[in-house]
């Protein structure tokens, strides 16, 4: 029986997709927490926890390096929100070029018996424009950016679309009408709005600053709805206040955001739709039960994606150091306690690496030594010994 913790409300039908073999939320020294929201940093991990999958695209509320050093994987749950937060991006759009926030808040605050003749006479105002033969720069196009793309293109916009590190997946997901830029420049130069679709790390913090900015033409509308930081607020409201940007939308609160016109915030809500809770936490749960019965990986945050079908009756999984030899001792040890090994897979990712070794034949009395001399292997994080329930 494996032991699923769970934080924050997740979507039953999350929690119903796990099989009689899962128990959830019976103890704190869990295999698998199953999160959302919650901020992991000032708790421990307790030795017994193999798996974290976060239903959402994000993972700041998780210590990587503690995780890896308890021997945790960590997963996320990418494009399971992405419709979510692309239909409030298209949103986003269709607001800021017609002032709808202005002409609500104009008409929440007048009444009276003249109301109709002030109305026809003050909503001229309120004159937008439409999103049709406008020009978006999508920056990243990966699950969320790429939906958002195509949308766009579909309701008429000029689309260009950066990302130096598309994948051929996200390269089929884009419509052959969207234009491909070199360089974020080229992409934001001519653009009436920015939209950034990238995660969050040191490459990426204050990616829209000054500088960029600068490129952009005086009456942009800029869209954050990725992760705060990635557009530099000092920088945003700079080119507010010079009439170098028209407006700000963003999904991310800050102190110098507060009480403008020409910037709208969101309290986090991209991603929070019934239908994106589900999809996460259907999708968690399938990450959870694959790693814990297969050892196989797929969009973890801190082990490379390793899929290796599960056709033996026994398979070991070691995560460990990306140093050499790390390989030679595993194998050494399989052999000196007379273990044939039918297939072996490795990858890295960056410092860790992650073995699978499938074998067919094993005694009984072998199982708890074998794990025990892998794991105690320097620089192994965590060895597992997986037995193959459908071969039973």
């Amino acid at each position: 029986m494996y032991q699923i913790k769970t934080y924050n409300a997740i979507a039953q039908a999350g929690l119903r997709h796990f099989t009689d073999q899962y128990a959830i939320n019976e103890t704190d020294d869990a295999d698998a927490y199953l999160i959302r929201s919650v901020d992991l940093h000032s708790q421990p991990l307790p030795p017994t926890l193999k798996v974290i999958a976060r239903a959402g695209a994000g993972f700041n509320n998780v210590p990587i390096e503690q995780a890896t050093q308890n021997g945790t994987a960590v997963f996320t749950t990418p494009g399971s929100n992405a419709n979510a937060v692309k239909e409030l991006v298209i949103a986003m759009m269709v607001a800021a070029s017609r002032n709808l926030f202005a002409a609500a808040d104009y008409a929440a605050h007048n009444s009276g018996a003249d109301i109709s003749k002030r109305t026809e006479r003050d909503k001229t105002q309120f004159n937008g424009n439409e999103l049709a033969g406008k020009t978006l720069a999508v920056i990243g196009v990966g699950h969320v950016g790429s939906l958002v793309a195509n949308a766009a293109s579909e309701l008429g916009m000029k689309v260009v679309a950066y990302d130096p590190y598309l994948t051929s997946d996200a390269a089929w997901r884009i419509s052959t009408d969207i234009l491909r830029a070199n360089s974020l420049a080229q992409a934001v130069k001519n653009a009436d709005y920015v939209t950034v679709h990238v995660p969050k790390n040191a490459e990426t913090t204050g990616l829209i600053g000054t500088a960029e900015l600068a490129e952009m033409k005086p009456d942009v509308t800029v869209i954050n709805f990725a992760r705060g930081g990635i557009v530099d607020n000092t920088a945003m409201v700079a080119a507010l206040d010079h009439q170098r940007a028209k407006g700000y939308y963003t999904d991310f609160g800050a102190d110098e955001l507060l009480h403008r016109d020409d910037v709208i915030v969101t309290p986090h809500i991209g991603g929070s739709t019934t239908e994106a809770e589900r999809n996460g936490a259907v999708q968690g749960a399938n990450t959870i039960m694959q790693f814990l019965e297969t050892g196989n990986v797929l969009n973890s945050v801190n082990l490379p994606n390793l899929q290796v079908p599960f056709q033996t009756h026994y398979r070991l999984t070691l995560m460990h150091q990306n140093i050499p030899n790390m390989v030679g001792q595993i194998a050494t040890l399989l052999a000196q306690a007379g273990i044939n090994i039918e297939g072996m897979s490795n990858a890295a990712k960056e410092k860790v690496a992650y073995t699978i070794i499938d074998v067919d034949h094993l005694q009984a009395e072998q199982d708890t030594q074998l794990v025990t001399r892998l794991g105690a292997i320097d620089a192994v994080y965590r060895a597992r010994l997986l037995t193959n329930q459908n071969l039973q």
